[in-house]
């Protein structure tokens, strides 16, 4: 198969017999980078496990201690002395009604949405709306919550 120029200079600058401790493999990897997009990068770790066994197998989540990168755009359906809380924890969008209609008319331009239990009932108009979306807020997920503030914080983090 051939290979172009670039390729065939940076693969040069790997060496095959060598491995590489995580901070050096990050800074090879960013220097043998040549694509015109935002590469991705795939980690594999041998953990020595025998999954067949139930105590050994290993699932579970974590999020990155920097983000993913993105920012996410925050909407918060409030009401009350909540609506200026949520403000200042840093919400890009707080409100009540005026959300839910420009929701109900198409309005989409944000990534996570955050109430109040007691706001539920409102939001249960645009559950097939929301919930095609990915959008319809869940205690489980942490977006239905009484702490709003909160909420906003830890969400904004990832």
């Amino acid at each position: 198969m051939k290979r172009s120029k670039v390729y065939n200079e940076k693969i040069k600058l790997i060496e095959n017999e060598r491995l590489y401790n995580p901070k050096d493999a990050v800074k090879l990897l960013k220097e043998i980078s040549y694509a015109k997009f935002k590469e991705s990068v795939e980690v594999h770790f041998n953990l020595g496990v025998d999954p067949r066994h139930a105590d050994q197998q290993l699932r579970g989540t974590f999020t990155l201690p920097k983000g993913t990168g993105k920012s996410k755009k925050l909407l918060v359906i409030a009401e009350g002395e909540d609506v200026e809380k949520c403000k200042a924890a840093g919400a890009d969008f707080v409100g009540s009604d005026e959300f839910l209609e420009k929701i109900q008319k198409g309005w989409f331009d944000f990534d996570i949405l955050i109430t109040k239990p007691m706001m539920m009932r409102k939001l249960g108009k645009l559950g097939r709306v929301l919930g095609s979306k990915g959008l319809m807020p869940n205690p489980k997920t942490g977006t239905v919550t009484s702490d709003l503030e909160k909420a906003i914080k830890g969400l904004s983090d990832n």
